[in-house]
């Protein structure tokens, strides 16, 4: 088959690929999630190293989440007052350079682990502007028509380095740190050129300079719009109760005795969920029902987090959480095409950087839930609860929330701001 041939059907199978900017696009988001994966495995492993504590592994995560949150209000608005393909190169170029400090700290067996921190910090404030830049230029890259298939493409490539990264990494540790450190730098600079070799599209920036009225306006548009309100607070809820992965120690342990190689397993079935389930959207999406299937999933969700909190055989419990991460996988797509669409250009960047704070808090607070109720009533029930307050969530939120019941199909076109200009 010629070149052609082989590029018809891709386009047909895979629509967004038809797009060179996208294609540049997912590679660059390939490499900034390997790099990221096998980077935190890394920090993880060094940090432990030194100090053998293991509030230090919470700190490590916090300091990559904490600069979101403080920075919510700014971050959204750089993305949308200025061009987010160098937005990202920017972030990326400054991701390279804490993956270089921290290549340079290790070499120099440098016993502070404060530098570290420090390092990370950095890290997490470059990922805090990244992470709306990144999800915003995704709709300026292809049609309405084609978003669906690129989220479910782009969302598939992080549950694959999700899998793949931390098991890299940590072979690569293993063989020599410095390597790991350096492996990650490398990634990064291959982003750093695909991102700049992306065409530079058309985007709609915000007009007015760094007010407050501007950097809230965010806030206001989620909250003035139930549909996009009701997807984001749903999926907030969901993974707040529904989370069941920072138990799952314990689950190895203690309930279904299968011990380390166990719990891989068990850590690996969701994300294998969600990879099938990410392929399965790319070549069939969904065009119909949108809302009913997205609350569907919700409580599916439920459902199988439930049935893991009561299985007692590793098989039963592997296939509830690969269920889950299909069912997730499903949300997941769903809410991130309805975001994108129903948001207008000019609004991306601030919408996105709410969202993104409210991921990064449901997933914290949501391993702090689990984990306190763990200690108060054990582990079983904790993940029981949890899983039928998700199915509770879903079926709430169909009652509190008809527009987003009633949606059918989510590739229509954004509706206008008057706010914005080319």
């Amino acid at each position: 088959m010629d070149d052609t041939g082989r590029a018809g059907r891709i386009g047909r199978r895979w629509p967004a690929f038809a797009h060179p900017g996208f294609a540049r696009f997912w590679a660059m988001v390939l490499c900034v999630n390997l790099s990221a994966q096998v980077q935190t495995v890394a920090v993880g492993w060094h940090v432990y190293d030194m100090t053998r504590d293991p509030l230090d592994l919470g700190l490590v995560g916090l300091s990559q989440f904490l600069p979101a949150l403080v920075l919510v209000l700014l971050t959204g608005a750089v993305a949308d007052r200025f061009a987010r393909r160098r937005v990202i190169a920017i972030c990326l170029a400054l991701e390279l350079c804490c993956a270089l400090a921290l290549l340079a700290l290790t070499r120099a067996q440098a016993g502070d682990v404060r530098l570290i921190f420090a390092a990370m910090v950095v890290f997490g404030v470059a990922r805090a502007f990244y992470n709306p830049a990144r999800q915003s230029l995704l709709p300026n890259l292809v049609p309405p028509a084609d978003l669906s298939n690129a989220v479910a493409l782009t969302t598939t490539t992080f549950q694959v380095t999700t899998i793949a990264g931390p098991m890299l990494g940590g072979l690569i540790y293993g063989l020599r740190p410095e390597l790991a450190f350096a492996t990650s730098a490398c990634l990064i600079g291959a982003a750093i050129v695909l991102a700049l070799l992306i065409p530079p599209p058309r985007q709609l920036r915000a007009e007015g300079g760094p007010r407050l009225e501007v950097m809230l306006a965010g806030f206001r548009f989620i909250w003035g719009r139930k549909v996009i309100l009701g997807a984001i607070s749903l999926d907030l809820f969901a993974v707040l109760l529904g989370g069941a992965v920072a138990l799952l120690p314990v689950f190895a342990r203690d309930v279904l005795a299968v011990g380390p190689v166990g719990l891989g397993v068990l850590r690996a079935a969701p994300g294998i969920g969600g990879i099938a389930m990410g392929l399965y959207l790319v070549s069939f999406p969904i065009r119909d029902h949108a809302g009913r299937l997205m609350l569907i999933s919700a409580a599916g969700f439920g459902l199988c987090t439930a049935g893991f909190a009561l299985s007692q055989v590793v098989w039963l419990s592997a296939l509830c959480l690969l269920l889950a991460g299909a069912f997730d996988m499903v949300s997941v797509v769903l809410r991130g095409t309805l975001v994108q669409l129903w948001t207008p250009d000019a609004l991306r960047g601030r919408v996105n950087a709410v969202n993104q704070v409210f991921v990064g808090a449901s997933n914290e607070l949501g391993a702090f839930r689990a984990g306190g109720m763990a200690a108060l009533i054990g582990a079983v029930p904790a993940v029981l609860i949890g899983g039928a307050g998700c199915v509770a969530v879903a079926a709430l939120w169909a009652r509190i929330f008809p527009e987003l019941r009633a949606i059918r199909r989510i590739d229509a076109p954004a509706p206008p701001e008057g706010a914005a200009r080319r």
